[in-house]
């Protein structure tokens, strides 16, 4: 069976008159009809009803006809895929990022780079306003934010992934046996400062359980953060996304807060009529990406 017997069997549907059909495949009406004959004996079943002219599609043929329509539409996607993929052979892409899903971001950038070898790349962490404010003036092409910050106007979002906030703790620190966000707020934290989105999750959290959280240290930096707990005397609630992808280390773990809060995060970009071919391959690339790529193996299982 070729392809352009099913090209035939839609355009004989769309016309109703073989002369006009083979018109439109640019063939005789010869080699058209000697298509759809061949391609009727070869599924063994008869599609056209015909006399000395067209007299319509079979039962049997409309089942054949939805096949082609959605063999050909395939067809057509794969051909627009590796137009795609000609016209974007590399390019440059900058990428910014809230600092709490540099992480997951690696994920991102490794799927980029696998599907377009020539690409560089340039990735920045920053406050979730700073993302949106370079994004409209151009100098960013894309940003991981969380959803529940995505500006409603001029910008597209494709949701990524769901993360969940977790206690980080040095073996050291004692720990009372149920970790509720009442326990967290007890102990000396050091969190991310407040002009970050995330650290607004986290106020809004302990304010929906009604306590004030003892704040020791507050840093716009994830690795300060975690440097604090290393030493062991201060513990810290972090999104698993901003955990690192090697590991935490044998004396630190990630400890569930009961009950379990989590907060989805998406890719945005400047939203246009037509968008530049880069920007459309990477985000359809991005939109067939697995959330599960986005874990990584970070630390150790929650207790």
């Amino acid at each position: 069976m070729f392809m352009r017997q099913l090209v035939y069997l839609v355009a004989l549907d769309r016309h109703r008159h073989f002369a006009r059909a083979a018109e439109a495949c640019h063939v005789s009406q010869p080699a058209l009809s000697a298509g759809l004959a061949e391609l009727e004996r070869e599924l063994g079943i008869t599609i056209i009803k015909r006399n000395r002219s067209f007299q319509g599609i079979t039962p049997e043929g409309e089942r054949v006809l939805a096949w082609a329509h959605q063999v050909l539409a395939s067809l057509d996607g794969l051909k627009q895929e590796a137009a795609l993929v000609r016209q974007v052979v590399g390019g440059h892409v900058a990428i910014g990022t809230i600092p709490s899903a540099v992480a997951p971001l690696s994920a991102l950038v490794s799927a980029f780079r696998e599907s377009f070898p020539a690409l560089t790349l340039e990735v920045h962490a920053l406050s979730t306003p700073e993302l949106y404010r370079r994004i409209k003036k151009g100098e960013v092409d894309f940003a991981v934010v969380y959803a529940d910050a995505q500006e409603e106007d001029g910008f597209d979002y494709l949701p990524l992934f769901t993360e969940r906030h977790v206690l980080i703790a040095h073996d050291g620190v004692a720990l009372p046996e149920h970790i509720g966000w009442k326990e967290v707020a007890s102990l000396p934290l050091c969190l991310l400062s407040g002009e970050m989105h995330n650290r607004r999750i986290i106020d809004r959290i302990f304010a929906g359980v009604g306590v004030k959280p003892d704040i020791v240290l507050e840093t716009n930096a994830v690795e300060v953060l975690l440097s604090q707990v290393r030493g062991g005397t201060l513990v810290s609630v972090l999104p698993e996304g901003a955990l690192p992808v090697e590991g935490l280390g044998a004396d630190i773990h990630m400890h569930a807060i009961d009950p379990q809060q989590t907060s989805a995060v998406g890719l945005i970009r400047q939203a246009r009529k037509v968008q530049p071919p880069l920007s459309e391959a990477l985000w359809a690339l991005s939109r067939r990406l697995d959330p599960a790529v986005f874990a990584g193996n970070r630390g150790a299982a929650p207790a």
